[in-house]
């Protein structure tokens, strides 16, 4: 069989295998709960497993990779940011955030954000979430539909159009045969795939550069030995801090904190904290071993930076072990997408009232949004052509400054009142947009770390009048 036969053989596999799983799923899908939390039946493992998945998927596998190949050793201060932002949500807010979630029977993290208010107030906070979730996630949700259609193009030579239609279109009938159980056990499934390919292909990589030592001289030969900021002083500090700042966007991701709203005990949080802990430090510290090594054995090609991992697997592995290689990896970089599309049809659904407009086809509105939603994405990578990176971190760190604050200050037993949550809110994201049109600084800091901070503030000084 040729390479393409192979990885095609086994890409119509997995995805088999997916689709079955969405079809078991479906079984145990009975109700909007169901539907969008699981019925809070999850276990620590899957949960932890999906939330690696759902934080990472095609940013890290094609973004990350690319990013570390272009820039070099320096954007290794992205990592202990990334890992801090594990620690963050899984310690401070995790515990917390399940309680309430059983207690007050919460679907969303928009009810969490509107717990306490009533009225015109909760109103407001809810329909400006959502839309705010709406908004941000059309580019996230673009961004790995987009990181499909690059993984379907480098395998089988076909235009983007097509890896982009494909890969959305199984994402889509898994999501709408078994929603969060399906998301969440295919999301564990493709995390372990993930995890298989960042042991494999980063040892194949140093192996063909001459072993660990010859790995070391390349790069002691291009840059400093360790992670240098960029030159000077302010420049540098820059650098880092907005590096390091990726750690706090994971504080306001609804696809990650409904993860632990759906854990099945909040005393299994510790347990699953240290199993997706460990994923991550695995996966992105050997995509970041990739990239570095990538920069001597690939030459550079403007504009080619995100296909990097797939050229050099193809250069370092057999051709049969890397057809099966990139035929996992063409559906673990898809794992993201289920998660988006499932929060954001929570958002259409269920917190801005389609599902209770139609009363009895709660679950028909909510695959219904999904679709929609699906194709508005699928519209909008083909017709705004942008880097995975760049609409990953943009969704990313809109999100985390509009909605890390007022969780923060809840998990810190410190609520604020209903106008300081709306005014943290509306600045947070406002300010992110705004200095995304910006030119960017060294690191994008102005971007990730400025708007969450000035909304931080802004909510610890409208604490509410009675603790919720």
């Amino acid at each position: 069989m040729t390479h393409s036969a192979i990885t095609l053989a086994t890409l119509v596999l997995y995805q088999a295998l997916l689709l079955g799983i969405g079809l078991w799923a479906r079984r145990r899908t009975r109700n909007e709960r169901d539907f969008f939390l699981g019925g809070r039946r999850v276990g620590p493992f899957i949960t932890a497993m999906s939330y690696g998945a759902s934080s990472s998927s095609a940013w890290v596998l094609l973004g990350l990779t690319g990013y570390v190949y272009t820039t070099g050793v320096r954007a290794l201060w992205i990592l202990p940011g990334v890992w801090a932002g594990y620690a963050i949500v899984w310690l401070l807010i995790g515990p917390g955030l399940r309680r309430a979630a059983g207690a007050h029977d919460l679907v969303t993290l928009v009810d969490y954000l509107a717990l306490g208010s009533s009225g015109r107030a909760r109103q407001a906070i809810v329909w400006l979430a959502a839309l705010m979730i709406l908004f941000s996630f059309s580019f996230y949700i673009a961004g790995q539909f987009q990181g499909a259609g690059t993984a379907f193009a480098s395998a089988f030579g076909l235009p983007m159009r097509w890896g982009v239609i494909t890969g959305a279109l199984v994402i889509l009938l898994y999501t709408w045969f078994g929603g969060f159980w399906a998301v969440s056990v295919t999301d564990a499934v493709q995390a372990a795939l993930m995890a298989l390919v960042a042991l494999i292909l980063p040892l194949a990589a140093i192996a063909a550069l001459g072993g660990p030592g010859a790995f070391v001289h390349t790069l002691a030969q291009a840059r400093p030995a360790l992670p240098a900021p960029p030159a000077g002083l302010l420049a540098g500090a820059g650098f880092i801090i907005g590096s390091l700042g990726i750690g706090i966007g994971p504080a306001g991701q609804p696809q990650l904190l409904t993860r632990l709203m759906a854990i099945d005990d909040a005393r299994d949080i510790r347990r699953g904290f240290v199993m997706a802990l460990g994923w991550a430090v695995l996966v992105f510290t050997s995509m970041a071993i990739l990239g570095l090594a990538a920069r001597a054995l690939i030459e550079p090609a403007d504009g080619q930076a995100e296909g990097v991992f797939f050229a050099l697997a193809n250069a370092v592995l057999p051709a049969v072990f890397a057809g099966i290689v990139l035929a996992a990896v063409l559906s673990a970089i898809m794992s993201t997408a289920d998660s988006l599309l499932l929060v954001a049809g929570s958002a259409a659904a269920h917190d801005l009232g389609l599902a209770r407009r139609f009363a009895g086809h709660a679950l028909l509105v909510s695959r219904l949004t999904t679709a929609a939603l699906c194709l508005g994405a699928v519209v909008l990578t083909l017709a705004l052509p942008a880097s995975i990176y760049g609409r990953v971190l943009f969704a990313w760190s809109a999100l985390g400054a509009a909605f890390g604050p007022p969780v923060i200050a809840m998990a810190l037993r410190r609520p604020a009142r209903p106008a300081g949550v709306i005014a943290a809110m509306l600045t947070g994201f406002a300010l992110t947009v705004l200095f995304y049109v910006q030119p960017n600084a060294p690191g994008d800091w102005v971007e990730r770390v400025v708007p969450f901070l000035i909304a931080l503030a802004i909510i610890l000084l409208m604490p509410a009048r009675s603790r919720t």
